[in-house]
């Protein structure tokens, strides 16, 4: 057996983030960037902003307390406005909208819902509320658990908590060695293994430009590969 699983989604669906804009409101003093939010299961596109994207994403964190919510890409004091940020940004927006639509938990969250199809300014500002005073969060997931109605065997409920509880500090206790390593990693080639990638790029320069010193047996498309 595979244990417990998520059903799956009734209403599978995707959704694209494409065309991010220069926006200005209260005659040009406040400027940011919206994005085209497209629905597949709609078709009706929805302009949101960062901001509305990490306003569900908080909603999600307290709505679902039990459930590993991936980080929105991280915010920018400065350059928030540079061609390379910004489609940056929206990749990995993208990314983290992939995650979402295809949970088929979080994908049905009614404030998920209001986030995806709300075009009106109105009624997002009543729906964001509503979603605010939902009492529903944190600890409170546990009055939605059902409790099994046959008898259950003492000893095999307390074998399978303590399996479960061991995996769960093996799995966090693996997870944050993984990311101290990968975190190493970068820094590692961002500094001398960068010199070292560059010296190997010069080298194979060196060769492209040997085998252009003959040039009836040479290969332009063979040297442009490896000069590149």
């Amino acid at each position: 057996p595979l244990g417990p699983g998520w059903k799956e989604s009734p209403q599978p669906f995707s959704c694209s983030i494409e065309d991010p804009t220069k926006q200005t409101k209260f005659k040009g003093i406040k400027t940011y960037i919206s994005y085209r939010v497209t629905p597949s299961h709609t078709a009706h596109p929805v302009y949101r902003r960062y901001k509305h994207f990490d306003w569900l994403y908080n909603r999600l964190l307290h709505k679902f307390t039990v459930i590993s919510v991936p980080h929105l890409p991280e915010k920018q004091a400065t350059g928030r406005f540079e061609e390379d940020f910004i489609e940056k940004r929206k990749r990995r927006l993208v990314l983290w909208m992939n995650h979402m639509t295809s949970h088929p938990v979080l994908s049905q969250y009614e404030g998920f819902e209001h986030f995806l199809m709300c075009a009106d300014d109105k009624q997002w500002k009543l729906g964001k509320r509503r979603a605010e005073k939902d009492e529903m969060v944190g600890a409170h997931f546990m009055l939605t658990l059902q409790i099994p109605n046959e008898h259950q065997d003492l000893q095999d409920v307390e074998e399978r908590v303590d399996t479960f509880k061991a995996f769960a500090k093996k799995m966090d206790d693996s997870v944050l060695q993984l990311t101290h390593v990968a975190s190493e990693l970068v820094r590692k080639h961002l500094g001398g293994f960068r010199k070292e990638f560059q010296r190997l790029g010069n080298a194979f320069q060196s060769v492209s430009q040997a085998f252009m010193l003959d040039p009836p047996h040479s290969s332009d498309t063979f040297n442009n590969a490896i000069s590149h």
